[in-house]
Parts: C-alpha cells; sequence; structure tokens
C-alpha cells in the first residue's frame, strides 16, 4: 500500500532526511550525455546554488549532497526550533526572497503595522508560510522547478525534466544519519566517476574537506569557493546534538577514507587492519559496515534505523511492513 508523503516525513519522530530525485527516463541531462555528446555539466552547479540559495531561507540544513550526472542526493534537517521561533517579519522577508508576497505581507513589512481588519488575513498568512519553511516538499518545489524550468529554456523544449516527486528516507537514529550521509558522499566514487575525495566535485564531502584544510591552515575562505554555503556542522559527541551532527569531523572522515579505498574496483574484498574509530565506538563490524556502504538504497526503503523504531515508524506512517537485510541489524543492535 502506498503511504502518503505527508505521513513519511514526520519531524516530530526524527528530523533528518534523505532525499533522491533523477532526471526523466535517467538520461545525463546534468553531465554528458554520450548520445547527442551533448555536455550539461553547468547544471550540476545550478543545483547546487540553488541548494544554497535555499537553505539560506528555509528552516532546512543541509548534512550531505551528491549532484550526479543523472541524479542528486540530499540528507536533510528540518530546524523545527528555528522555524518555530521566526518573528511574523522573518517569515515574511524569507517568503520574498521566492515568491511575490501578497499585497497585505508586503505593506506590513513595509509599514511595520496593518489596519485591524487586515490582521486575522495576516495571522493566516504568516502561519501558512511559517509552516512552509519547515517542509521539505516545498523546499524540494523550489529546488526542482527552477531546475526544470531553466533546462527547458536551453533546450528549448517543453516536459517533465524530473522522473517525478521526490523519494523520501527517514532517518531514525544517529547510525542510520552515518551511514546515509557516508553512502551520498561516496556517491562517485562508487560509481567509478572519480579516484578520491577531494576530487568528488558537487559533493559535501568535497565542500567539507576543502573548509577543513583551510581552517587547519588559518585562511580565509578563497574566491572560488564562495558559491559554497554552510552545512550543517560536526559538532563531536560532547556537544548538544541539536546543534550539529553528533560526530568529530576527523572520525567521519577517517571513516570515509576507509570505506572510499575499501569499495574501489582495485581495492575489491579489501578491508584495512584498523578500524576507524567510529566504528568501534558504535561496534559495528567492518565487513557489516562495507556491505551496507554499498547498498544502503537496497538495504532499506522509506525509512532507516533500528528495526524496533523502523517498524513503530511504519506502523505511525500506516505501513504494514518494513524493509532491511541481516547487515542492517549489525549495524543497528538492539
Amino acid at each position: 500500500m502506498t503511504i502518503s508523503r505527508r505521513k513519511l516525513i514526520e519531524p516530530q519522530i526524527t528530523p533528518f532526511y534523505h532525499v533522491i530525485n533523477r532526471c526523466v527516463r535517467r538520461a545525463y541531462l546534468c553531465g554528458d550525455d554520450p548520445y547527442n555528446g551533448k555536455n550539461y555539466q553547468h547544471r550540476r552547479g545550478w543545483i547546487v546554488n540553488k541548494i544554497k540559495q535555499l537553505a539560506a531561507v528555509f528552516c532546512i540544513d543541509v548534512c550531505a549532497y551528491a549532484v550526479m550526472s543523472n541524479h542528486y542526493h540530499l540528507v536533510l534537517k528540518i530546524d523545527m526550533e528555528q522555524q518555530q521561533k521566526l518573528t511574523p517579519e522573518a517569515v515574511i522577508s524569507r517568503w520574498l526572497q521566492l515568491f511575490n508576497g501578497h499585497p497585505i505581507a508586503v505593506d506590513f513589512l513595509k509599514e511595520g503595522q496593518i489596519s485591524s481588519d487586515k490582521q486575522q488575513a495576516l495571522s493566516d498568512l504568516v502561519a501558512e508560510w511559517q509552516q512552509r519553511l519547515g517542509s521539505i516538499s516545498w523546499f524540494m518545489r523550489c529546488l526542482n522547478e527552477e531546475i526544470a524550468r531553466k533546462a527547458n529554456k536551453e533546450d528549448q523544449c517543453k516536459g517533465s525534466f524530473w522522473e517525478g516527486r521526490f523519494k523520501s528516507q527517514a532517518l531514525l537514529d544517529e547510525q542510520a544519519l552515518l551511514s546515509c550521509m557516508m553512502y551520498v558522499d561516496l556517491n562517485p566514487i562508487r560509481a567509478g566517476i572519480t579516484p578520491s575525495l577531494e576530487q568528488s566535485d558537487f559533493t559535501s564531502i568535497q565542500q567539507r574537506i576543502r573548509e577543513y584544510n583551510q581552517t587547519k591552515t588559518l585562511s580565509k575562505l578563497s574566491s572560488s569557493n564562495k558559491s559554497y554555503f554552510q552545512l550543517l556542522p560536526f559538532v563531536g559527541a560532547e556537544h548538544q546534538a541539536n546543534k550539529g551532527i553528533n560526530f568529530a569531523f576527523a572520525d567521519y572522515l577517517e571513516l570515509i577514507d576507509w570505506t572510499g579505498r575499501c569499495i574501489r574496483n582495485d581495492k575489491k574484498g579489501f578491508i584495512a587492519p584498523n578500524q576507524p574509530k567510529i566504528l568501534q565506538q558504535m561496534g559495528i563490524k567492518a565487513d557489516a559496515w562495507l556491505e551496507h556502504s554499498e547498498q544502503f538504497m537496497e538495504h532499506y526503503a522509506n525509512v532507516s534505523g533500528r528495526w524496533s523504531q523502523m517498524c513503530a515508524f511504519k506502523q505511525h506512517a500506516g505501513g504494514h511492513w518494513c524493509k532491511g537485510k541481516s547487515a542492517s541489524h549489525q549495524l543497528h543492535p538492539s
């Protein structure tokens, strides 16, 4: 039975979600098209730049992203605390960056007040827009519609650019978040497009590594990196998890570098003797982690986490079964 998207995205249960969208017919509309010889690489930059704009407007943080030739991945976090704290002025100001505003809202923003007979209408508008500013569905709508319009204009054609509405996976715990981010960040390496993390263009891991190296050398962001935006930071286990990702970036970098080397074609079947610190802390076996890293999408459908959490989420959403494999049980012990 199909579950409505409204039930699959429930920030009261988890703020973290993995979303995926593909170009129509899985054509290479964002890279080198082998059929017509055209290069659409610049469209991947369109997507990253639009994500940057939307991340600054919506109360939604970006944990990871990877823009491939015919699809893209995002790992998002809904910031309900920020959303709830927005003032009416902030809500209207943010919304007007994306859409033409209602005259009542525009007048209120200019004048700082409004007549009493329009107060209720203004309150209704603000409440609706505030809810949308914390909505992944609206975030994705704004992203996909603009990219589709620009691509169709460039191609001088009409019709669908994306296969359909985005697919989403709820990430119910830290292990699910870590596994999914790793899966997203390693997309180019797993596909054999690039040999290293540093050369993985249009990915969050490339952005994080560059910013990490610049921080280490105490240098400012170069002008070439102005298109980058602030990703949700790694804050380490000693900080509050709601302020960022509850791991140290150095540990994450060690794990993703180790995983990437193990899954490369020329390293097939190889498992390094020194297991990364994060895996040791979480008690995850190396072989289970590697299988999981390569087959995350095959292991899970709309939700990822411990088996009991997945079943509870499915029951809440109205589903009747959970998709999982034995490796997921090793990664998420009860």
